[in-house]
């Protein structure tokens, strides 16, 4: 938990991929994506629907980002969550802070069981 604590402290040199960035008004993956944005993060906006997320270009998967992100930040139903934990695992992006309502007990054990740094069931805009 140390290392992501510290990555929240310096938003000028990390990069945070949001999974479940939007444009649609009310919708967290959007809030905290410009958020982030304006707290000085570099954030790369992750949604399979979108071409775009506050004007930035989006991605569609986590394969796709043009460089390796300090922290993935999850906002999507558990289910999505456990998919694109397991390419994060493949690609070794496994500091990880998932939102509430992105986790169940089957991301936790897969957190656990798989050696991730992360938060959980807490709002990254809080913390950050």
């Amino acid at each position: 938990m140390s290392t992501i604590m510290e990555l929240l402290r310096t938003p000028e040199t990390t990069t945070v991929a949001v999974v479940g960035a939007t444009d649609r008004p009310g919708k967290y993956g959007g809030i905290i994506y410009r958020d982030l944005k304006a707290k000085g993060f570099t954030v790369f906006g992750v949604n399979p629907y979108r071409d775009s997320v506050d004007g930035d270009r989006s991605y569609r998967t986590l394969d796709d980002l043009p460089e390796a992100p300090d922290l993935v930040d999850y906002v999507v139903p558990p289910a999505r969550t456990l998919e694109v934990l397991q390419d994060a695992e493949r690609l070794g992006y496994t500091t990880a802070f998932v939102q509430p309502g992105a986790e169940d007990d089957d991301v936790i054990e897969f957190l656990d069981d798989h050696g991730f740094d992360y938060l959980a069931n807490t709002c990254i805009m809080v913390r950050s």
